[in-house]
């Protein structure tokens, strides 16, 4: 997979928050807890099957059996449990305090909705596919599905947490510097599920309060664009707040031209891609939901990527 900027596919081992570090912490001792396994495994077979008559007695010995095959993995199995629960509890979204910033994210084959939220619960703003965030402060996701299993991920500010038909899954992040952070859905949920990508951007306290204080909806300029969105049935599908476009179907586009990338992280944002993307977005993203739009001419395509991409 690719996108704008750096860093994707998501590093795993370069934790970024509080809330990345228990978990890469656990990974390199599994890490390297199996290889150290592995090694004795691979000891113990060269002594099978190279070793003298002595050696190998001893390795089938009654007493090799008990502390090899139960003793050890008896010992090492439970203080691993309790020292990776110990270590991850903090992970726990039932310890909020209320103090945290609140975001519901939706999974859909094969995107994100984002919806931002007062302290109360109530949404202030839309997105899709990408979430903005201040540096420092902790963020409490309520992970939802509108269709099957999917799993949130962005390895670097938390660990994954799965998105279940039916119910509400919470999952604390934090960003402690400011900076682009790439994540993936993290389970089979079928065709371009490869290609569901998330951004996570961690800005200082005054940049986010300048982006958020940007996000007012922008009144629809009247000319081509905007008349070909409505007349080409792009406004069945998606909103536009400010303009006759109320559809609920795919992702609100009032900020469209804001996003880093298109596709849920699989192209920069401009608007020769923007471009594309409406013309055939299947030759780009199979079995997505978005339908290809042959009917429009080079000229019509450009005017209405123009008019989208404008749209900060």
């Amino acid at each position: 997979m690719t996108s704008a900027g750096s860093g994707w596919p998501p590093a795993v081992f370069d934790p970024a928050g509080p809330y990345s570090e228990p978990v890469t912490t656990l990974a390199w001792a599994l890490l390297l807890g199996g290889t150290a396994v592995f090694a004795l495994v691979l000891a113990a077979l060269g002594v099978a099957l190279f070793g003298s008559a002595a050696l190998k007695a001893r390795l089938g010995g009654e007493k090799a059996i008990w502390i090899g095959g139960f003793a050890f993995p008896a010992v090492v199995l439970t203080g691993l449990l309790i020292w990776g629960l110990m270590l991850t509890s903090s992970l726990s979204a039932t310890r909020v305090t209320g103090a945290e910033m609140r975001v519901k994210i939706i999974g859909e084959m094969w995107w994100w909705r984002v919806h931002y939220q007062d302290a109360e619960g109530r949404e202030t703003l839309r997105d899709a596919n990408e979430l903005h965030i201040p540096v420092g402060k902790p963020v409490l996701l309520e992970l939802e599905t509108a269709d099957v299993i999917h799993s949130f991920w962005v390895p670097r500010l938390g660990g994954k947490m799965d998105m279940i038909p039916g119910r509400t899954n919470r999952l604390l992040i934090q960003a402690d510097k400011p900076g682009v952070y790439k994540g993936q859905c993290a389970e089979y949920c079928g065709g371009p599920h490869a290609l569901m990508g998330f951004i996570v951007v961690a800005h200082t306290a005054e940049d986010f309060a300048r982006w958020k204080a940007s996000r007012v909806p922008a009144r629809g300029e009247q000319g081509r664009g905007l008349e070909l969105f409505l007349s080409s049935g792009c406004a069945a599908c998606h909103t536009i707040r400010g303009t006759p476009a109320t559809g609920l179907a795919g992702p609100d586009l009032t900020h469209v031209g804001s996003r880093q990338t298109l596709g849920a992280g699989i192209l920069p944002n401009n608007p020769g891609t923007m471009a594309g993307w409406i013309a055939d977005a299947q030759a780009i993203k199979p079995a997505n939901r978005m339908p290809a739009y042959h009917q429009l001419s080079a000229e019509e395509l450009l005017a209405v990527s123009e008019y989208l991409v404008r749209r900060k």
